[in-house]
């Protein structure tokens, strides 16, 4: 029997109708499809102050750490917002700064699953920047990312995916990340003989 993970979805942006909040919706669908127990947090409905150091957590980023420090994996998406990650996607991940006094600190070896929604064709950037992100909080990003360029024709105005393709890279990319924290959760590290389908 496969032992139960817990995945942890943050992201999405302010507008209404956000593509990134799109996509994690659907990545989170399918690892729940494939196993895990799953929890959004949107970055919107967070509504979290801009982080200041020797902040007391409010309850909305108390409920974010709480979840983080138990959940075996996560997956992030931000808008491309001037070539990297939205500001209020980077406040929230800044709140994850008072997980370094847990034990283990901050993120230690969850994996992460990385998309991100551009208007343009540059999406990549913006998933560099996460990677980045995802090393100093001492997590693993998984290899399969989700660069979707040109979203607004992936997504309709309400957020819904019209391009097959894109729902099934996200679905893989949901289900790859369940598999790799699974084994880290259970070996203490992820084996890519058998790639993700």
């Amino acid at each position: 029997m496969e032992s139960a993970v817990s995945v942890i979805g943050l992201g999405g942006s302010l507008r209404k109708g956000s593509t990134s909040l799109a996509a994690l919706q659907i990545t989170l669908d399918a690892a729940a499809k494939a196993g895990a127990s799953t929890r959004l947090f949107a970055v919107g409905e967070l509504d979290l102050p801009m982080y200041r150091p020797g902040m007391d957590a409010p309850p909305a980023a108390q409920s974010l750490l709480d979840a983080a420090t138990r959940a075996q994996g996560m997956v992030w998406s931000s808008p491309l917002y001037n070539g990297s990650v939205s500001g209020s996607f980077k406040n929230v991940i800044d709140w994850l700064h008072l997980l370094g006094d847990r034990d283990p600190p901050y993120l230690t070896d969850q994996v992460i699953g990385l998309v991100t929604t551009a208007g343009g064709t540059q999406a990549l950037q913006a998933i560099n920047t996460m990677e980045f992100i995802v090393r100093s909080l001492r997590a693993w990003a998984v290899p399969m990312v989700l660069p979707v360029a040109q979203a607004g024709r992936a997504f309709d105005r309400e957020g819904r995916v019209r391009d097959d393709t894109v729902e099934r890279q996200l679905n893989a990319l949901g289900a790859e990340v369940v598999r790799a924290a699974r084994q880290m959760a259970v070996h203490g590290r992820c084996d890519y003989s058998e790639p993700w389908q």
